[in-house]
């Protein structure tokens, strides 16, 4: 498995590098590459955790699928059907890249929640509401919510998103479009969920991207993974405690021991710990999706 910092180290030339992909237009297309970049408080690592692009990639291919009657934005995965240059570089590519239709995106994160964490466990301690939910009172953080909530975000290029009402969501993606993306991100978010329970997973909250393809509205970027979603295990999950959780959080546990002011640059980072973030990464994959994870094991 070979570890992938920039598509540009392959001499590719990617129109946008964000803080995991690189993309590169193809006009009614685009070229998708999960790299093996980390960041922690918005700043990017200069380690890398090796795979850590295949298992997001993956993942997030094995929720289209079980997800199909949902449109989704995927053209191929398979590398040998990329256009030139790409498919020259399939060995590098392969289980970390896809061939998507361009989508018009709506600006909105369409966050769903179950369990109260994060930015809306903070919430719910000021006023006892979560992006103008008004929630019941005596709730433990980490506490599963009498039904899972729909909790837009504003879509940010830099910085955190900003969680909205879903009044100004609607203002700004129309009141149809709006009422619409609730539906599916609430389907998306249960069904999600229900599956995974069974295999000792809990998920605890996620957030999806969509936009208008041929006028349909699709799911696009990544769908349920470590990065986008709140994996707990079920096993040790106890309300009123912060949960153990399969993301980088055991990269953000060490950074919060060193003597860093949280912007660049960044520290090194020991190689135990990235090899245990990726083992996190992988692990879920595996419990979550066996077969997929086999499949693209010489990635991996």
């Amino acid at each position: 498995m070979g570890a992938l910092r920039s598509t540009r180290d392959l001499g590719l030339d990617p129109q946008y590098e964000g803080k995991v992909r690189d993309m590169f237009d193809l006009g009614d297309e685009l070229l998708v590459v999960s790299t093996d970049r980390i960041s922690a408080f918005d700043v990017i690592m200069d380690d890398l955790v090796p795979g850590r692009g295949v298992v997001l990639n993956v993942m997030s291919l094995a929720w289209f699928n079980h997800f199909a009657d949902i449109p989704n934005h995927v053209v191929t995965a398979d590398p040998s059907r990329f256009p030139a240059p790409f498919s020259d570089h399939a060995a590098a590519l392969g289980g970390r890249s896809v061939l998507v239709r361009k989508a018009e995106r709506f600006d909105v994160e369409c966050v769903v929640r179950g369990y109260i964490a994060g930015s809306g466990w903070k919430s719910y301690q000021e006023d006892g509401t979560v992006c103008g939910h008004r929630l019941p009172e005596g709730l433990q953080l980490a506490g599963q919510l009498p039904a899972a909530i729909f909790t837009p975000a504003t879509k940010e290029d830099e910085g955190h998103d900003i969680n909205i009402p879903f009044e100004t969501a609607a203002e700004m993606v129309g009141q149809d479009n709006a009422v619409t993306l609730r539906e599916i991100s609430l389907r998306l978010y249960t069904e999600a969920a229900a599956y995974a329970r069974p295999r000792g997973v809990i998920l605890a909250d996620t957030k999806f991207e969509f936009g208008l393809i041929d006028g349909r509205i699709t799911l696009i970027d990544e769908a349920l993974t470590p990065d986008s979603s709140r994996f707990w295990p079920a096993e040790s999950y106890r309300p009123g405690q912060e949960p153990e959780s399969w993301d980088k959080q055991i990269l953000r546990n060490h950074l919060e021991t060193l003597d860093w002011n949280h912007d660049y640059p960044p520290p090194r980072l020991p190689d135990t710990v990235l090899e245990r973030t990726y083992q996190r990464y992988r692990e879920v994959l595996g419990i979550l999706f066996p077969g997929e994870a086999a499949k693209w094991q010489q990635y991996l």
